[in-house]
């Protein structure tokens, strides 16, 4: 195991990882894109994002696009590279607000978290989507790894985190119980070449209607492309 640092809140530091990353001249099989934070108060990134759209979304949005290349160059026909990105259940009650991502309307912590995990599950979509396009050895899904007892929470009401504390042994997942449906999409057999997909407890299943709303994957790239500050290659694939 060998540590190299990176802020998924900064976009400066995610370019200086890849920088780093690449100096190393490995290959790059697995990506797992799984920072979080969950119901903050209002609070903006170093670049001026809302925290959770900017850090939850982009932090990974914009790390996975300057990975692609290397990627590409490391998956073959028979064993592909992986994406697993992982968002909630909580996208189930999400909303897209092209015209808003920031939440500078109405704030919500609920909504900004639901919000950024939606737009992980949208993201994930129209990846696959291009990575088939371009026939690149390469897939992308996306996972719920389901309510586990980690420090998360530490944001949520006194109220909430006493009933925590009371029934997590009993409701919550522990971290490696939550980590099993990750770990599964990363290495299974059964996953390989299998793209475009939304996985819970280590089954795929349906995500969100909305989330299949291919215009919408669409709006939502082009304008995370505009505010990561890459260009949107993606414009030439229908």
């Amino acid at each position: 195991v060998e540590f190299l640092y990176c802020d998924l809140a900064s976009m400066k530091s995610i370019r200086q990882f890849v920088q780093q990353f690449r100096a190393k001249n490995c290959p790059l099989h697995v990506l797992v894109n799984n920072a979080g934070v969950m119901l903050v108060p209002e609070r903006k990134t170093e670049d001026g994002f809302e925290e959770h759209f900017g850090l939850n979304y982009l932090g990974h949005f914009l790390l996975t696009n300057l990975l692609l290349d290397t990627l590409k160059q490391s998956g073959t026909h028979s064993h592909n590279a992986r994406i697993i990105t992982v968002s909630s259940a909580t996208h189930y009650v999400g909303k897209l607000h092209l015209n808003d991502l920031q939440s500078r309307c109405s704030y919500s912590p609920h909504g900004a978290y639901a919000q950024s995990k939606l737009a992980l599950v949208l993201f994930t979509y129209r990846l696959q989507h291009l990575l088939t396009a371009n026939r690149s050895h390469v897939t992308a899904n996306v996972v719920d790894p389901g309510v586990v007892n980690t420090e998360l929470y530490k944001h949520v009401f006194w109220v909430v985190k006493v009933a925590k504390w009371m029934t997590a042994w009993l409701f919550f997942k522990t971290p490696e119980e939550g980590a099993s449906t990750t770990i599964y999409a990363a290495v299974s057999p059964e996953m390989e070449g299998a793209g475009g997909c939304y996985l819970c407890n280590e089954e795929r299943t349906k995500s969100a209607d909305v989330a299949y709303d291919e215009e919408l994957q669409r709006k939502l790239w082009t304008e995370s492309c505009k505010m990561v500050g890459i260009s949107d290659e993606s414009s030439r694939v229908p």
